[in-house]
């Protein structure tokens, strides 16, 4: 932490004086970005673009070259480990990821194999290249998906509107589904350790589809195998942060996993998230993504709102509740994070 330059994002999320708000954004290396579709067109595919260490260095600080964010998020996918225990997938244009072998019966778990750091070395690689590209200029935040959501999209098969064929597995075999829960928390640990090991200074979960289940669903599927991981990180410094998308029905819940910092969508207002967290963590969000296909006047409005609603003490950092998407404008990208910037000012 001492060695870099720009450390607003750590101290916000530990919850140390700043001078002002951080910002970074989910997905804010991607294809609104001319510069990052050049890249990815040199690399052929996705998965090929994800593996390749030179390249995906190039991709995670794309945005702090052209943004000026606060921090930089590796650029990878939240099944990278997941084809070292087995599971074979492939992204494909306009469905993204399918995966070829989905877990269909109880029995399909046991074929899984155990998790090898060895397998995700680019991984590793990557983080140690960014760090020595941006010359630790600002923080490195590593990353994995959550039990639920990793284990949604391997019975599902690919991304859904609805998750059935994953919901209706985890109801018609609840033990098994435990089972899968936890192995994946015990690989997502061992994938965390090596991100931090590799020199990633903070680590986010992404619980994408955990915000599909009942409250009731989620204390009893999701939140255990989080909570497991949370407890298995190895760390000095190093923040965690737990992202649920949907998550304004069972918030309370969530705030009980352990991390440092909750990172929430626009569904729940950030001054209820604040009251509730009652200086114990930081937060992490919460502007609507589709606010960036607005005017400069209404971006600079409703990230002020947001600011407002927070106040003038640390613990608030900056970001959206979902990723950028393909179609953003990269002027009203950097117009929202010099806003923030500059408002946001002790």
């Amino acid at each position: 932490m001492k060695d870099l330059k720009n450390d607003l994002f750590l101290r916000a999320a530990l919850r140390e004086p700043i001078e002002r708000t951080p910002i970074w954004l989910m997905r804010q290396a991607g294809r609104y970005m001319p510069e990052y579709r050049a890249l990815r067109e040199k690399a052929g595919n996705f998965v090929t673009f994800y593996k390749n260490v030179e390249l995906s260095v190039e991709a995670t600080i794309l945005p702090r070259k052209l943004l000026g964010i606060d921090a930089s998020i590796i650029f990878s996918d939240i099944l990278t480990p997941l084809e070292s225990i087995g599971m074979n997938f492939e992204f494909r244009e306009g469905e993204g990821p399918v995966f070829l072998n989905p877990i269909q019966k109880p029995d399909d778990i046991l074929k899984l194999k155990p998790f090898k750091k060895e397998d995700v070395y680019y991984v590793g690689e990557i983080i140690k290249g960014v760090n020595r590209a941006l010359n630790r200029e600002i923080p490195t935040i590593g990353f994995c998906g959550a039990p639920f959501t990793l284990a949604a999209y391997m019975i599902e098969g690919r991304t859904s509107r609805d998750f059935k064929k994953a919901k209706a597995f985890m109801y018609n075999y609840p033990d098994a589904f435990k089972e899968l829960l936890d192995k994946l928390a015990d690989m997502l640990i061992e994938y965390l350790n090596f991100q931090i090991e590799s020199g990633a200074d903070a680590v986010q979960i992404f619980d994408s589809w955990g915000g599909y289940l009942s409250p009731d669903d989620y204390r009893e599927f999701a939140l255990p195998p989080i909570k497991k991981i949370i407890k298995g990180i190895k760390r000095d410094y190093q923040p965690v942060i737990h992202f649920t998308k949907g998550v304004a029905g069972f918030f309370d819940d969530m705030i009980t996993s352990g991390a440092d910092v909750y990172s929430v969508d626009w569904m729940i207002d950030l001054a209820d998230v604040k009251k509730k967290l009652n200086g114990k963590a930081a937060a992490q969000g919460n502007l609507d993504p589709i606010v960036l296909y607005t005017s400069e006047e209404v971006i600079e409005e409703k990230a002020v709102s947001i600011l407002k609603k927070w106040g003038s003490d640390t613990g608030h950092i900056f970001n959206l509740g979902h990723g950028l998407m393909p179609d953003m404008e990269v002027k009203k990208v950097k117009f929202l994070v010099d806003v923030v910037k500059e408002k946001s000012i002790r």
